[in-house]
C-alpha cells in the first residue's frame, strides 16, 4: 500500500490517493483538486476503483462528482452522512459557506453513490487491490468514518488533528458523541499508526495519545 496526499486549495483538505498495484481510491476530494490528482494518477498509470469521504462536508467532497464522473466510478461514505451529497453546504454555518468561496450552482453531486454501513462499528472495504478497514466514529457528523488501509497509517478526516479534533457546533455534530469516539474508538488505535487528519500535518497515534489536551481530558 502506498499514500500520496494532494492539498486542496479550498481549506487545504488533505485528500489522499490510496494505492496498491495498479489500484488506488481518491479520500477526500477537496475543492480544487482535479487536477492535480488526474495528473497523479496518469503519471503513476493508476485506475481509480472509488472515491471515497471521511464525511460529507463540502471541503471533503466537492469535487468528487468530478472525479467520479471522469474515472466512472462510485461515490462511498458511510451511509448517516449520504445525506450531505445532495446540498453539502446545507448543514454548515452560513459564515463557514461564506468562506468557501464558492458557489452552489457549481457544485456537481456523485452521479453513483453507494452508501456503506459499519455493523458492529466497521466495516472492511475493497476496491480491486486495495483495501480499507472502515471505523465509524461520529461525533464532528453522523456518518465521519477513519480509513486504515493495509499498513501503519490511519486516516482521521475530521475527527482527529494534530494537537486538536473536530468541531461538535454543526449540524449532526455532538459533542457527547465525540467524547465516547475519542474513548472507544480512537484511544483503542494502535499507538504506532501515522495519521494523516483531513487538515494539517501528520502526526502519529502516540503522539495524539500523549499530548493531545482533548485526549488526555478524554481520560477521565
Amino acid at each position: 500500500m502506498e499514500l500520496r496526499v494532494v492539498v486542496a486549495p479550498v481549506f487545504g483538505t488533505n485528500c489522499c490517493v490510496v494505492s496498491s498495484g495498479a489500484d488506488c481510491v481518491i479520500v477526500d476530494a477537496g475543492a480544487g483538486v482535479v487536477d492535480a490528482v488526474t495528473r497523479l494518477v496518469d503519471d503513476e498509470g493508476f485506475t481509480p476503483r472509488a472515491v471515497l469521504a471521511t464525511h460529507g462536508h463540502a471541503d471533503h467532497t466537492w469535487d468528487a462528482g468530478e472525479l467520479c464522473a471522469r474515472y466512472e466510478v462510485p461515490m462511498r461514505l458511510h451511509e448517516a452522512d449520504a445525506y450531505r451529497l445532495a446540498d453539502p453546504f446545507g448543514t454548515l454555518s452560513p459564515a463557514l459557506e461564506a468562506a468557501f468561496g464558492l458557489h452552489r450552482d457549481d457544485y456537481r453531486a456523485p452521479a453513483v453513490v453507494e452508501p456503506f454501513a459499519t455493523p458492529g462499528g466497521s466495516a472492511v472495504l475493497t476496491f480491486g487491490q486495495v483495501t480499507l478497514h472502515a471505523l465509524h466514529a461520529p461525533g464532528h457528523t453522523e456518518g465521519s468514518t477513519l480509513y486504515r488501509p493495509d499498513g501503519d497509517v490511519i486516516l482521521t478526516g475530521d475527527v482527529l488533528f494534530a494537537g486538536s479534533v473536530g468541531r461538535t457546533d454543526l449540524h449532526g455534530g455532538s459533542g457527547q458523541v465525540m467524547s465516547e469516539t475519542l474513548r472507544d474508538v480512537v484511544r483503542g488505535l494502535d499507538p504506532a499508526l501515522a495519521v494523516v487528519p483531513g487538515h494539517g500535518p501528520a502526526t502519529t497515534v502516540a503522539r495524539e495519545l500523549e499530548t493531545n489536551p482533548f485526549l488526555a481530558a478524554d481520560r477521565t
